[in-house]
């Protein structure tokens, strides 16, 4: 059995409490003990480990719930192997896989093998979600019930969205009955069409066909009046612009039970760092204009925004080294989602306890996991963070299999130098370090 831990002289951070205080945290048998101010009172019994967390930041294991893994189908990209390899060295301790494989996860077996398959292969917590509808074909609806009871945390579509306002509806109310989540990318196929980036300015003067706002806020829109009228659960997964913000914070502030998220990139990047047609940039929904970044992380600092998701979607080489409109969208994301993050704590745009909250908290809520949190008897799920270490992006580093990362050659400040995964450590940094 391992021994107690006794992390020691850190700053406590975990939004569930409301907590931001120096303190320590105590792991035994694989859960959190005591956390905060109070976890001092347990002194230094003999045979504990004791780690001096000087200088550093403890928060609750990151609830990543937008991660497209290659398994099963395309393991070339990724396996839920390397993905939990990214995972814990970016102080992600539960991933949330997509549906969207080959074989589509729409069957209970299905569920059963990629929930058998993480716990053989991966090192951190993996929860799939399932297809709304039966081999995401956008008609008949998936066995909700079945598929729950083998493990299935939250239906989506994926990449894709429901056309059919009329599935759309008969989904929510569906899941509605089995308090199931739907969580649907908000993108008009017809609107968006042939178009490879946002439609504006940038994408005239590149020559590119753009995809207009109002492809995600008239899904979006339809999507939330549906909610509405069904009240299902309903949680956007990926917004990208200030339209689609104003349109759900108006469905709040009228009671409708919603919420929403936004992958790292569209808050830290927008249409300009395509630069000369980067496909390392080319992901949908598109970057989009400063404006639009902007208001999204206004949203995300005032609670409109609720999650922050890393939208890791690893693409190999052939798929990347294309004319940019032909290359295929996604980038990975897990292994600098919080670092990238911290860049909005250090301009003082966004409270770190409200980005953590963001990242793990909430996510947890809505999934119904019992993470995200350093709450006492909860799982010692936790990531110890140097808030001021300057590291640069490098592309040999990324533990995950595709190397498709949009911050190539970023300079990042704040890391994970530790995670634990139910106690146990599954990253230490600077042991088999690569940057």
């Amino acid at each position: 059995m391992a021994r107690p831990i006794l992390l020691t002289n850190a700053r406590i951070v975990d939004p569930a409490r409301g907590l931001d205080s120096p303190g320590a945290v105590v792991v035994s048998d694989g859960r959190i003990v005591a956390a905060g101010p109070e976890a001092h009172n347990h002194g230094v019994p003999e045979g504990w480990e004791v780690v001096d967390c000087t200088g550093k930041t403890i928060i609750p294991g990151l609830v990543d719930m937008r991660v497209f893994v290659g398994e099963p189908g395309a393991e070339h990209l990724e396996t839920l192997e390397t993905a939990s390899r990214a995972a814990a060295a970016g102080g992600v301790t539960t991933i949330v896989t997509m549906p969207d494989t080959d074989p589509v996860i729409d069957d209970p077996a299905l569920v059963d093998f990629v929930l058998r398959r993480a716990t053989h292969n991966a090192l951190v917590h993996v929860h799939p979600m399932a297809a709304i509808s039966k081999g995401l074909k956008g008609d008949e609806l998936s066995e909700f019930g079945l598929l729950k009871d083998a493990g299935a945390v939250a239906f989506s579509e994926g990449r894709k969205s429901l056309r059919s306002a009329q599935v759309m509806r008969n989904a929510l109310t569906y899941a509605r009955d089995f308090d199931a989540l739907i969580v649907h990318h908000t993108q008009d196929a017809d609107l968006a069409r042939a178009g490879v980036m946002n439609a504006g300015e940038v994408a005239t003067r590149l020559g590119l066909p753009g995809i207009p706002r109002e492809a995600e806020t008239i899904m979006l829109d339809r999507d939330l009046r549906l909610a509405k009228l069904t009240r299902g659960r309903y949680h956007a997964a990926q917004l990208s612009c200030a339209d689609s913000i104003a349109v759900l914070r108006q469905a709040k502030e009228n009671g409708v039970g919603v919420t929403a998220g936004a992958a790292i990139a569209h808050l830290a990047l927008n249409e300009g760092d395509i630069g000369s047609y980067r496909t390392f940039f080319k992901m949908s929904p598109p970057l989009r204009s400063e404006d639009d970044r902007q208001a999204m992380v206004a949203a995300l600092a005032d609670g409109t925004l609720d999650v922050i998701v890393s939208g890791h979607d690893p693409q190999d080489v052939e798929g990347k080294r294309q004319p940019f409109a032909e290359a295929a969208d996604g980038a990975v994301g897990l292994e600098t989602l919080l670092s990238v993050g911290l860049r909005l704590v250090h301009s003082g745009e966004v409270p770190l306890i409200r980005l953590i909250e963001a990242m793990a908290t909430t996510p947890a809520r809505l999934l119904g996991l019992p993470v995200g949190t350093l709450r006492p008897g909860a799982p010692a799920d936790l990531a110890i963070v140097d808030l001021d270490k300057p590291w640069v992006v490098k592309e040999e580093s990324l533990h995950s299999r595709s190397k498709n990362t949009c911050f190539e050659g970023a300079r990042l400040t704040g890391r994970v130098v530790r995670t634990l995964v139910a106690g146990k450590t599954v990253y230490p940094y600077g042991e088999g370090q690569r940057n």
